[in-house]
């Protein structure tokens, strides 16, 4: 996968604001990737919305019409088939990935989670930083395994969680940073300089032991 040769789809369940950050950051020049299609398993999502006035074919695979994993991401795969993506971007898809998904696309999902991984994976990462009394938050971006956000981490950007913080102002600027750092890590692997291989993020050559630092 190099340059413009990559192409990728969004995967997306609600607002698509991560998906307004990669649309902006390819008209804007500062992303060479191909966004072929946004999926949703949400017929209402916004993001489907946001697709259609970039001119991006938006797909719903609506989750209410295909009861359990299977159905579902069956009918998923083959809607993505019919673009034939290089990566899967994962931007606010709420929905868990089975294992037998994640294999079909091994080591070509990219996923970004709120948190500074391996801490507080799962929901509610904000007001679980400030219960622990964090220093630091902030995002990261991954590789997509079957272990819930366990895959190999890319990148990181750390924000300064603040004495008067609560979790919808620490929320707000963890997902400006997402908005900055996740273009710029897809932009890595597209370029091939991050590349997943045996279970672990290669960046130019060398396995990523931790996770690059994304600074402003």
């Amino acid at each position: 996968m190099t340059g413009a040769a990559c192409s990728a789809a969004v995967l997306v369940s609600g607002g698509g604001t991560n998906l307004q950050a990669f649309i902006d950051a390819v008209r804007g020049g500062r992303l060479d990737l191909t966004l072929c299609a946004v999926v949703s398993d949400n017929p209402d999502a916004k993001g489907l919305a946001r697709a259609r006035r970039a001119g991006l074919p938006a797909e719903c695979v609506p989750r209410a019409e295909h009861a359990g994993a299977p159905p579902f991401e069956d009918a998923l795969a083959e809607r993505l088939a019919r673009y034939r993506p290089d990566l899967l971007i994962l931007a606010g898809f709420m929905r868990i990935l089975s294992g037998g998904f994640v294999a079909r696309y091994e080591g070509r999902i990219l996923n970004i989670h709120p948190s500074l991984l391996p801490r507080f994976r799962g929901l509610n990462t904000h007001q679980r930083a400030l219960d622990a009394g964090d220093r630091w938050h902030g995002c990261t971006v991954h590789f997509v395994t079957e272990q819930l956000d366990g895959g190999p981490r890319i990148a990181q950007a750390r924000v300064p969680v603040l004495p008067d913080d609560t979790a919808p102002r620490l929320a707000a600027r963890v997902l400006e940073m997402e908005h900055r750092i996740y273009p710029w890590a897809a932009g890595l692997v597209a370029s091939g300089r991050v590349r997943y291989r045996d279970g672990a993020a290669w960046h130019d050559g060398e396995p990523l032991r931790e996770p690059l630092l994304f600074e402003l």
